[in-house]
């Protein structure tokens, strides 16, 4: 029982992590207005990306916890060894966290027709290069997308 608890918490993180694909949007976005910028990208990294929740150290806490306390052989025992467990658990559960929800990503340095530096850190599909046009969508999240000029 105590081995299937675990597998599933351990599901749970895995289906947990944040799509920061650029062409996803959340159904309560449709309808909104957001402001839009032109600009063009001056800056490109690849930086890692993770969900810091909570639920890991959570359900790592509660496993350790539980598993510790039905360790022991007496009450102070238990006890103690729920503690353990628990701060043990905890630290694992974070670990697996970050490292199940890892994403790669770019950070763009974009600069606006007006002269100001924005950045935008997103996922693909698209990669933007340094010197092409760009418009920044200002939103929940925030985005940048290729400027499409009509002639």
């Amino acid at each position: 029982m105590k081995l299937w608890s675990a597998f599933f918490s351990l599901a749970l993180l895995a289906g947990c992590q944040t799509n920061i694909n650029s062409d996803y949007y959340k159904a309560t976005s449709v309808g909104s207005v957001n402001r839009a910028v032109k600009g063009t990208v001056i800056s490109v990294r690849s930086v890692k990306v993770y969900d810091d929740s909570g639920v890991g150290a959570s359900s790592g806490a509660t496993l350790g916890a539980i598993g510790g306390a039905s360790a022991g052989n007496s009450l102070a025992g238990s006890a103690a060894l729920a503690v353990t467990g628990a701060v043990a658990g905890g630290l694992a559960g974070s670990a697996i966290e970050r490292s199940s929800t890892r994403q790669g990503a770019y950070e763009y340095v974009v600069e606006a027709s007006n002269g100001a530096l924005l950045t935008v850190v997103q996922g693909g599909p698209t990669y933007f290069k340094s010197g092409e046009a760009v418009l920044v969508i200002y939103g929940n999240p925030s985005r940048i997308i290729p400027l499409q000029q009509s002639h």
